[in-house]
């Protein structure tokens, strides 16, 4: 058997739970066509670059897969028929990753992170010295003179 890895996005107004239950749908009727489901990653609510269907985010799915090209047919056709199924794709690789995808990688560095700090770009750097300011009334100091009071 090939071994498949597939993402589809689902509408962004379909609750998580509904994804869930798609996604276990999708992995039933592999399973149900001879091959297996090794890994199920829902990747969350993200933005998409472009609106599609009049819809500007969407529920992200990864599924491993390990079967037979007729079910993979069979799937991405049940796919297509579904409304709450945005886009999907399906590739063919040499073999499966074992542990998180990139996508899952990335979002546990941020998640990882402090808050007000920025690893790989360097740091925020200080804030320089706040100018003061003239008060209403007063007079500002002209450019490259003492201020009233000082002397030189």
């Amino acid at each position: 058997m090939a071994l498949y890895e597939n993402v589809f996005i689902a509408r962004q107004d379909v609750p998580a739970t509904q994804v869930e239950a798609l996604t276990n749908q999708f992995s039933e009727l592999v399973t149900n066509l001879g091959g297996t489901v090794s890994k199920k990653e829902y990747w969350g609510l993200r933005s998409l670059t472009f609106r599609i269907k009049k819809n500007r985010k969407g529920h992200y799915t990864l599924l491993n897969i390990d079967a037979p090209p007729a079910a993979v047919k069979e799937l991405e056709r049940t796919m297509s028929i579904n409304e709450d199924i945005l886009r999907y794709l399906t590739v063919r690789v040499d073999t499966l990753e074992e542990g998180p995808s990139a996508v899952m990688l990335r979002a546990s560095e941020k998640s990882d992170r402090p808050s007000g700090e920025r690893s790989d770009r360097g740091g925020w750097g200080e804030r320089p010295a706040r100018r003061e300011r003239p008060r209403f009334g007063e007079e500002a100091p002209a450019a490259g003179t003492a201020a009233a009071g000082e002397e030189e």
